[in-house]
């Protein structure tokens, strides 16, 4: 096995990354927003999930969730989360024209009538949100 060793062996030319190579262009900072969004969509299932606990147990486990979620670094934290949960949606429904092939009658459907109806669906789904919420 010795033989097969030497002390010369060549080196591999790679040349050096920058740690803040997605600073370099939009489309990188975009992509590196869209993946650190990703956290926050995770904090708004897990908040949720608080709340949906809050409430089944009873009036005051809602009252002192409530309470709670007034504290300012909460709220902080949840427009925060609200920010990046919208450009998360958006990125998404920009990119769906792109993973989803539609068919239509044999032929293949504009980018942009998927994405508008990705959209549109969120806004109708929204005016329903709101309209359970504000009180029909």
């Amino acid at each position: 096995m010795s033989e097969l060793y030497t002390e010369y062996h060549p080196r591999w030319l790679r040349t050096r990354v920058s740690t803040y190579w997605w600073l370099q262009r939009r489309s990188y900072l975009t992509f590196i927003a869209r993946e650190l969004s990703s956290v926050f969509v995770a904090w708004f299932v897990v908040y949720l999930l608080r709340l949906i606990r809050a409430v089944a147990q009873g009036p005051l486990a809602y009252q002192q969730f409530l309470e709670s979620s007034a504290q300012p670094a909460v709220l902080l934290l949840n427009l925060l989360t609200l920010f990046f949960v919208v450009f998360h949606a958006t990125t998404w429904f920009n990119l769906a024209p792109q993973a989803i092939v539609a068919r239509f009658r044999g032929q293949r459907l504009h980018g942009s009538l998927i994405a508008a109806s990705n959209y549109a669906a969120w806004v109708v789904t929204s005016a329903i949100v709101a309209w359970l919420v504000l009180g029909a």
